[in-house]
């Protein structure tokens, strides 16, 4: 066991980890953010989408030692983010809703990738969007969705 050091939502949490925690039972369990979903556990699916050091990563892959003087982010985190929030609303607006399992992964995402590009290519989104698994939307509304939010 070790104690690792690392800043949460803005908030620096101190922690005693195990060596096989993963960041996402770091996460979930420990520290109760619940927008974070395990889905597959093996990084394909996109459902436990974090930001680590300002990039979206898997949470299911890393490992929570490795997230020592590291800044996460959840979608808890992202609440006052305006990217976010427009991308909330136009999430609702436009139908990028649907069972809502898939949604915390791709805003994590879709906000990362703002971050770096406000105003990304078709192409660049696909790119994003390839990491998060939806099987309710057929991913047209979230693109939709996406791009209702630029526009705003």
């Amino acid at each position: 066991m070790s104690t690792i050091k690392v800043k949460v939502n803005g908030k620096l949490v101190e922690a005693k980890v195990e060596g096989n925690m993963r960041l996402l039972d770091l996460v979930r369990n420990t520290l109760k953010l619940t927008a974070t979903k395990e889905g597959c556990s093996i990084g394909e699916c996109g459902a436990c989408t974090v930001m680590m050091d300002g990039k979206a990563v898997c949470s299911c892959l890393v490992l929570a030692e490795q997230c020592d003087e590291a800044e996460i982010t959840t979608l808890e985190g992202l609440n006052d983010n305006p990217i976010t929030q427009k991308l909330q609303k136009a999430f609702v607006e436009k139908g990028g809703v649907q069972c809502g399992f898939c949604t915390p992964g791709v805003l994590v995402s879709t906000t990362a990738l703002l971050e770096e590009v406000p105003q990304p290519s078709d192409e660049q989104l696909k790119d994003v969007l390839e990491g998060n698994i939806c099987r309710c939307t057929g991913y047209q509304p979230i693109l939709d969705s996406i791009h209702h939010a630029l526009k705003s």
